[in-house]
């Protein structure tokens, strides 16, 4: 799991400065339009959610149970919020998936800390 942890860390620290360039360059579509879709807003929030979930999954690596849950509910939001209010932003779907995913196995990796611990 410590592996996974700096692979992922690292890999949504990168996705972050994609996604924010994507979010930035959707974002005017959807305010002159008036179309009333938040995606733009959205995918600023995951890519900031991105950043800070990498940050702690790289960080927290070798923790126990702290680390995991903190990871769980940072992915956890940001998939939410891009399941949500995808709208016709077809990309943040996709966001949503990989922060799905970080978050499933932020919760192995809490399951799997427990059962060392006993």
């Amino acid at each position: 799991m410590k592996t996974w942890k700096l692979v992922s860390g690292i890999l949504s620290i990168a996705l972050y400065g994609f996604v924010v360039f994507q979010s930035c360059a959707a974002d005017p579509g959807n305010t002159p339009e008036a179309n009333g879709e938040v995606s733009g807003t959205s995918g600023l929030i995951i890519a900031i959610l991105l950043l800070s979930g990498g940050i702690v999954s790289i960080a927290t690596r070798n923790d126990g149970k702290g680390g995991n849950i903190a990871l769980i509910i940072i992915f956890g939001i940001a998939s939410l919020v891009g399941f949500l209010t995808a709208g016709s932003y077809v990309e943040l779907n996709v966001w949503a998936d990989w922060c799905l995913i970080c978050a499933f196995f932020g919760l192995i990796a809490l399951i799997r800390s427990g059962k060392k611990a006993k």
